[in-house]
């Protein structure tokens, strides 16, 4: 009787502090502006990391100016090192991965990839208040990177 006395105390002094971590690190879940407007990033779990992918794109095509002969179609991951995957929509394309919460509304030692240049960076991210989110990508050391702002 005492065993599960103990058991019952330990569930009920345990369980909310690893819930609560759990939820504190969820407050980065769900659908972000970048800095310019022009694309929607969808923050989600992937296992027990944060991911985030393109949900919408203000232009998801290719201008009728492109240089590179895709004029009217859809904007496609073509700058991509590996040439199995230059023909990967941007809607939908992964560029946020592996991201950790950390405590104190930080998440760190993720990557995100920009389809532009087809390069991954580190990155870490931090919330000031609900409705706005710090993203910093850098190279080798945070202090050679670039923050911007996101919001809801």
């Amino acid at each position: 009787m005492f065993k599960f006395i103990l058991l019952l105390l330990s569930l009920v002094l345990f369980m909310p502090g690893s819930s609560l971590h759990a939820s504190d690190g969820d407050a980065i879940l769900g659908v972000w502006n970048t800095r310019d407007k022009d694309a929607k990033i969808e923050i989600y779990r992937c296992g027990t990391k944060y991911c985030g992918k393109i949900a919408w794109l203000e232009e998801p095509d290719f201008p009728p100016y492109d240089e590179g002969g895709m004029a009217g179609l859809p904007k496609v991951d073509r700058n991509n090192p590996d040439p199995r995957l230059r023909s990967r929509p941007y809607l939908g394309l992964e560029i946020l991965q592996g991201f950790s919460y950390s405590g104190d509304n930080k998440w760190e030692k993720g990557r995100i990839y920009n389809p532009e240049n087809g390069k991954f960076y580190k990155a870490k991210i931090s919330m000031d208040g609900n409705n706005r989110l710090k993203l910093r990508g850098f190279m080798g050391v945070s202090f050679f990177g670039r923050t911007e702002t996101w919001t809801r």
